[in-house]
């Protein structure tokens, strides 16, 4: 039975699907206004690079440590060539500042049922194989692990678009798939040797002698859309992998 709150919670994530213009975007920070603490050292995807910043919600004296970074360039330049070819074949007003936008909440909203095994408020947004998979997968898991899903929107440090596909199906239909790779911070308690290969942080918040533990957690989600005419413009979230918990 899915509550009135899941079903406002679906109605939300199918507008933020449409990719209306309407999304709201997230404010951009210049580097040069960047408190600086310790540079983290992480094991990094190739081409990304580390840097820190603070929030602008924090309290006088206290920083945070976030990991943000560019992807490869190949990969950059055929990601844009894809994004061209959508918006002049296939739809004219998509944007990937709104899609991406739009794919951080969707991911949010989607990893935080999953944590809290959800299931039927995510029928029409995980593509159905997908989400007995994840069914599955996420019922033999430890508190704590299906606790570290989450991803509340404030703490998704980067996003950016890994892979994007075209194609057709036997029927003739029109496709567009767009895998998106997402790094976000956990306070979930999990021993080192479930998160082989995380990094831990140690975040000083207001004072020296007050230290929080977060972990840097990665996930990947795929979205596909039928552009074929006719058919509604909605997206569905077709593959879900969180390193070292779901994958």
């Amino acid at each position: 039975m899915v509550s009135g709150g899941q079903l406002s919670g679906c109605t939300m994530l199918r507008s933020v699907f449409r990719l209306s213009r309407v999304c709201v975007r997230s404010p951009r920070c210049p580097l040069s206004h960047v408190p600086l603490l310790r540079a983290p050292i992480v094991q990094q995807p190739p081409g990304v690079l580390t840097v820190t910043r603070g929030y602008s919600n924090e309290s006088p004296g206290s920083k945070r440590v976030v990991v943000v970074g560019v992807p490869n360039p190949i990969i950059w330049f055929r990601t844009r060539i894809y994004f061209f070819l959508i918006r002049t074949y296939l739809d004219r007003e998509f944007s990937i500042e709104e899609f991406t936008d739009g794919a951080k909440q969707a991911f949010s909203f989607v990893s935080r049922l999953l944590s809290q095994c959800k299931f039927d408020a995510l029928e029409n947004l995980v593509a159905s194989e997908i989400l007995k998979d994840m069914t599955e997968k996420c019922l033999v898991l430890s508190d704590n692990c299906r606790k570290a899903l989450a991803a509340e929107s404030d703490e998704i440090m980067y996003s950016f678009p890994g892979d994007v596909a075209i194609y057709y199906d036997d029927n003739g239909r029109k496709f567009v798939r767009i895998l998106m790779r997402f790094w976000y911070l956990s306070y979930a308690d999990i021993p080192d040797e479930e998160l082989e290969g995380t990094k831990v942080f140690q975040v000083v918040m207001g004072n020296e002698n007050t230290k929080d533990t977060k972990r840097v957690l990665t996930a990947n989600y795929e979205f596909r859309r039928e552009f074929t005419q006719g058919v509604k413009p909605d997206w569905i979230i077709t593959r879900i992998e969180h390193s070292k918990l779901l994958e």
